[in-house]
């Protein structure tokens, strides 16, 4: 009886527990990530693959093992390479960590407020003048690999000069705007356009674009 309990114990230390937790949050995390995505269809592709080679080894079926253990390896890099999209939006949500990277660099109220109150009014100058508009406020997640694509602005935030950036006549007005703080970074930004949950033909380039970049950051 004794080692019995012995055992009990060792079955279940607070060791365990910590791992048994630390995998279904990891499992729980994957599962809401890849929830609506290509993703989906891959994990169920590869759990029939899983069970087909567990089948395999208790009927001792050498070759079939043979033949799936080649694909686990190649497959391993062929998910890399078709889903790198997909693994590069979780592994920036997972380093995004909201509420650290708000107690790393907090912004002043008086700042928040002032960029709220210039992007609505551009937003009211926009519409007035009957123009389309993109612009991508930058938070937890940088965004400095699509500012690289458009054009350096680099002046202060201010509403009118949102609104002549996005002027039918303007040189940069093609294009996603980013915002850095109180600071319009660049224009005619490249942003990346990714299929999208909803593939409706009534949104336009702009419209995606946003979906997707939203998606992503």
């Amino acid at each position: 009886m004794p080692l019995i309990g012995d055992l009990r114990f060792q079955c279940c230390g607070w060791n365990n527990v910590l791992d048994i937790a630390i995998v279904a949050i990891f499992i729980y995390y994957v599962l809401v990530l890849i929830r609506g995505t290509r993703a989906v269809q891959l994990l169920l592709g590869v759990l029939i693959l899983v069970g087909i080679y567990g089948l395999a080894v208790l009927l001792h079926l050498q070759v079939t093992q043979i033949v799936l253990q080649a694909v686990f390896v190649f497959g391993l890099t062929a998910i890399v390479v078709v889903f790198q999209p997909e693994l590069r939006r979780a592994l920036g949500q997972l380093g995004q960590l909201g509420p650290l990277n708000r107690l790393l660099a907090p912004l002043p109220e008086e700042e928040v407020e002032h960029i709220v109150d210039e992007l609505v009014r551009s937003a009211l100058l926009i519409s007035e003048a009957k123009h389309g508009a993109l612009v991508v406020v930058e938070r937890a997640t940088g965004l400095q690999d699509y500012s690289e694509t458009g054009v350096p602005v680099n002046g202060k935030l201010t509403a009118e000069l949102l609104a002549s950036i996005f002027m039918t006549r303007s040189p940069l007005h093609d294009g996603a705007v980013i915002v850095r703080g109180e600071t319009i970074v660049a224009a005619a930004c490249l942003l990346p356009l990714e299929d999208t949950q909803d593939r409706s033909h009534r949104y336009g380039m702009r419209h995606r674009a946003a979906l997707s970049i939203s998606a992503q950051t």
